[in-house]
């Protein structure tokens, strides 16, 4: 019996699975090791998990996780699993390795996440060979829904919306300057409450100024992010929610830079379940 964990910011999705069929499917909050410590971690486990995985089901668990990809972060990602689960057969993987055995398979092409947070990769058919840092949602994330949410919260304040559109979405998250910065500076994982802006964003995407914002955020990701590979003629795959709610939007600004869009799927899931079963 194998447990099967993907791991974002904002949620987790669990699968254990025999090898022919799902026993059982749970989905909890995210769990990210760079922003929460292993104590963290267990609460969340025990809270949200206990009762509904038994902790010694698992013959074996691969956890694929944002924030998973550096010692540090791994060894607190582990130390909670050990502590919740009894067998010692786990395997830690990045999110981004994640998306690259899902949508690549075995073969060459750039594997992208596009959900609260970004990243990229070039996989080559069987390991990743390059990447660029993601950079976490103060110096990086392009395009990811934390970006898209800084950047309308930026354009509100700033004044480059209509005031009209600016009062609507102010009113509507009973928003003001001062509240935003309590949120945003002085209470954890803001990354996750900006990106609870994308609902907004996709409800006014058709709005000219939102297309505009659509537009830059994804041109920064695509630059700043895949464009370095210097691959352009490899498709892009897009794993996450803002690549399936925008998916439009992204292939036409890929298509404005010479890029390829390939697969856009909400969840690795279903790639990495065939994975571990021909592995």
């Amino acid at each position: 019996m194998i447990l099967i964990a993907d791991s974002g910011s904002t949620k987790t999705d669990w699968v254990l699975h025999d090898g022919e069929s799902i026993v059982s499917r749970i989905k909890t909050q995210g769990l990210n090791p760079t922003l929460q410590s292993s104590d963290d971690i267990l609460e969340v486990l025990l809270a949200e998990l206990d009762g509904k995985i038994a902790p010694d089901a698992p013959d074996a668990i691969y956890f694929y996780g944002a924030g998973c990809a550096y010692d540090n972060a791994n060894s607190r990602m582990r130390k909670a699993l050990e502590q919740f689960f009894t067998t010692r057969k786990i395997e830690i993987q990045s999110d981004l390795l994640a998306a690259a055995r899902s949508l690549c398979g075995h073969e060459e092409g750039i594997a992208c996440i596009l959900g609260t947070g970004s990243n990229s990769c070039l996989f080559d058919g069987e390991k990743i060979t390059d990447n660029t840092p993601s950079l976490g949602y103060i110096l990086g994330d392009e395009g990811s829904g934390a970006h898209l949410g800084r950047q309308l919260i930026s354009d509100c304040i700033k004044k480059q919306l209509s005031s009209e559109l600016r009062e609507k979405f102010m009113q509507q998250y009973k928003l003001d300057l001062a509240s935003i910065l309590e949120r945003v500076y002085y209470t954890p994982l803001p990354n996750r409450w900006l990106a609870s802006f994308t609902p907004f964003i996709v409800e006014h995407k058709e709005n000219l100024e939102i297309k505009l914002l659509l537009k830059q955020c994804f041109t920064q990701f695509f630059q700043r992010n895949t464009m370095v590979y210097r691959r352009s003629w490899l498709p892009i795959h897009i794993i996450g929610g803002i690549g399936v709610n925008f998916a439009a939007e992204i292939k036409e600004t890929a298509e404005s830079l010479g890029l390829s869009i390939g697969n856009i799927v909400e969840s690795p899931m279903a790639g990495l379940i065939e994975y571990h079963k021909t592995n």
